[in-house]
């Protein structure tokens, strides 16, 4: 299958009628968190996505300290119409992976807004989402001030990334949600114990971000070629220990995927498409790179149907994964689902 398959695949009903390719490009990547790039060689790779048909690109304010969105504005300056733009606000910019705090108060999401469609050089984004739930503001509180901006014109859609079951409902009871954003792949599975569910119920799309497990999962990683700014070890499970251990279970990723004759990076797109076929609920995937081959690689995925027999293998593999996926359980829904976590605060009225 290939890269232009995207071009005749029918685009993806997401929620609130937010319709967008059925897989999209994640732009960190732009930047050099999984190792250096130019602003020349990102923009050729971003152009290239939406040359194959990528049309949902996917990006933040703190990703590169806007750097991504800066590149991503010299896309838009001929062809905003054809895509559908995401960002996101909440985590402060500032500091490095895993040093970072978290605000949802209004004045620092119309603040972050605006700085954004100045970097993007636009008027408006697509969906907008908040990167992190803010433990000290109510979410209802949050999505108020979203709510605001959708008013104005600046926001046409509101996503949440990394919500709670419990936090994805009463969101959506303030103003409809387009979409969640949280990691899920063959390796990170426990939004499936209440998220998923929450977003099926209230007729929100899934965007996985890292569903190639921050290229592990595509069997190209090396340990060895990380540079200095390398944001991957700052995450449990690219510790030596645990790279070890996990080892196994990559080759048996390797192994089904020669099996079905597709790469394990398609084979991680695919499970990923069928567990939302099976779980009830649209199911975008944004895998980022660097380079122009892997996204057709990853383009090749679209369309691709596994057998229910290797869907059951690959169910089986995350149960057996060593470390967490996050540097902080909190950061990240699974933490604060866990019984006597902290909790976002009610709202007192």
């Amino acid at each position: 299958m290939s890269a232009t398959d995207t071009r005749t695949s029918a685009l993806v009903d997401l929620g609130d009628d937010l319709r967008v390719s059925p897989q999209g490009y994640g732009g960190m990547s732009l930047t050099d968190v999984y190792g250096p790039i130019s602003d020349d060689d990102a923009l050729r790779t971003l152009t290239h996505a939406v040359d194959a048909g990528v049309t949902f690109i996917d990006t933040a304010n703190v990703y590169g300290e806007g750097r991504s969105e800066r590149i991503i504005s010299r896309l838009l300056a001929t062809r905003r119409d054809e895509v559908q733009l995401a960002t996101k606000c909440g985590i402060v910019p500032g500091g490095r992976i895993g040093e970072r705090s978290v605000r949802g108060d209004r004045a620092h999401i119309r603040e972050q807004i605006d700085l954004s469609l100045s970097r993007l050089g636009t008027d408006h984004v697509d969906l907008y989402y908040q990167h992190r739930v803010d433990p000290n503001v109510p979410i209802e509180e949050t999505v108020g001030a979203f709510a605001e901006l959708v008013q104005e014109g600046k926001v046409l859609h509101i996503g949440l990334s990394e919500p709670t079951g419990d936090e994805l409902r009463r969101a959506a009871a303030v103003h409809p949600i387009a979409a969640v954003q949280s990691e899920w792949s063959i390796v990170s599975r426990d939004v499936e114990a209440h998220v998923v569910s929450a977003a099926r119920e209230l007729g929100v799309g899934f965007v996985p971000y890292s569903p190639l497990s921050r290229q592990w999962l595509t069997g190209a990683f090396d340990a060895a070629a990380m540079v200095e700014g390398d944001g991957r070890p700052k995450f449990p499970r690219f510790a030596p220990e645990a790279l070890s251990a996990n080892a196994p279970i990559l080759a048996e990723v390797r192994d089904l995927a020669a099996d079905a004759g597709v790469t394990p990076a398609q084979l991680a797109l695919a499970w990923l498409s069928a567990k939302g076929e099976q779980l009830g609920l649209p199911v975008v995937p944004i895998p980022g790179t660097r380079f122009a081959d892997r996204v057709d690689e990853n383009l090749g995925a679209v369309g691709v149907r596994l057998d229910p027999e290797v869907v059951a293998r690959l169910d089986s593999i995350a149960d057996r994964v060593t470390a967490h996926r996050s540097f902080d359980p909190l950061w990240v829904s699974d933490g604060r689902e866990q019984p006597g976590a902290p909790q976002n605060p009610r709202p007192t009225t």
